[in-house]
């Protein structure tokens, strides 16, 4: 895949890039696999606002993908490469021998025409699913359960794969995206290869439009408001706010850990921070 670039007759063009799609097969999605995805705007059942400056978008319907990879031992044939509005990854749609249709993630280098396969001990290949005490180590993987049966949960984005470093007892080591090194179970299953669209991250919106079509609001600065606002507001001319960094409401952010101890550190052997 490659980024496509504009002239820069205006301001925005400059800097604007966008994917080419020259990867895509296909470009209407699958009917018997969509469903309605109604928008949130950031607001939890009671329907009051939890996450800040959400809303707006293009409308999208979900993609049904299948990160469980559970039919096992039956082959199916790579009908067509799409588009998700709801990920940054591609997806493949996949049509079994025995007439189903599903939607994975798409791998990189994954071909229209390629016949992939999940199950307990399968060959090692790109797009095969297998639970990891059946993967060489050092293999790239993406798509890996935490819980036995429970699907995929983790490494799902462009770009990104996790390498299996070592297997003891009934756990594997998993390197991580970020470095961490984690603890799963040698029962878990994963996908081989590497997610495709590596080029994701260096896509740049160029223009606040765009991220208003992908459901993000503005971002007003606390120092640029009124005192009565925000607790960093007010002062003559520019300034610098005149505390620590805060939300409206004077809890501490920036670096103020809100996090509560958490049973998953128990399965990370090396963390990702340095501490």
């Amino acid at each position: 895949m490659v980024l496509k670039t504009f002239k820069p007759i205006t301001p925005t063009q400059r800097f604007k890039s966008v994917s080419d799609f020259s990867q895509l097969t296909k470009k209407k999605p699958e009917k018997s696999l969509l469903s309605a995805k109604k928008s949130s705007s950031g607001r939890n059942v009671n329907g009051r606002i939890t996450m800040r400056r959400r809303g707006g978008g293009h409308k999208q319907k979900l993609r049904l993908v299948d990160f469980k990879r559970d039919k096992f031992d039956i082959p199916a044939k790579v009908a067509a490469i799409e588009y998700d509005p709801n990920r940054s990854a591609r997806i493949a749609l996949l049509n079994y021998v025995d007439g189903e249709k599903r939607y994975i993630l798409c791998p990189q280098d994954l071909n229209v025409g390629t016949t992939i396969i999940s199950g307990e001990n399968v060959e090692i290949s790109t797009g095969n699913a297998l639970v990891i005490k059946n993967i060489p180590l050092g293999l790239e993987i993406h798509n890996i359960e935490l819980k036995k049966g429970k699907g995929g949960k983790i490494v799902r984005s462009a770009g990104t794969y996790a390498q299996l470093m070592a297997k003891e007892g009934g756990k594997a080591h998993i390197r991580m995206p970020s470095g961490e090194i984690r603890i799963v179970s040698i029962e878990c299953m994963a996908t081989i290869g590497k997610v495709g669209n590596s080029e994701h991250e260096a896509v740049k919106l160029g223009k606040a439009g765009r991220s208003r079509w992908l459901g993000r609001r503005p971002k007003v600065r606390g120092v640029a408001m009124n005192p009565i606002d925000h607790p960093l507001g007010g002062g003559e001319g520019k300034s610098a706010g005149g505390r620590h960094p805060c939300t409206p409401w004077g809890k501490p952010t920036k670096g103020y850990k809100t996090r509560k101890k958490s049973k998953s550190k128990a399965h990370i052997i090396k963390a990702r921070k340095k501490k």
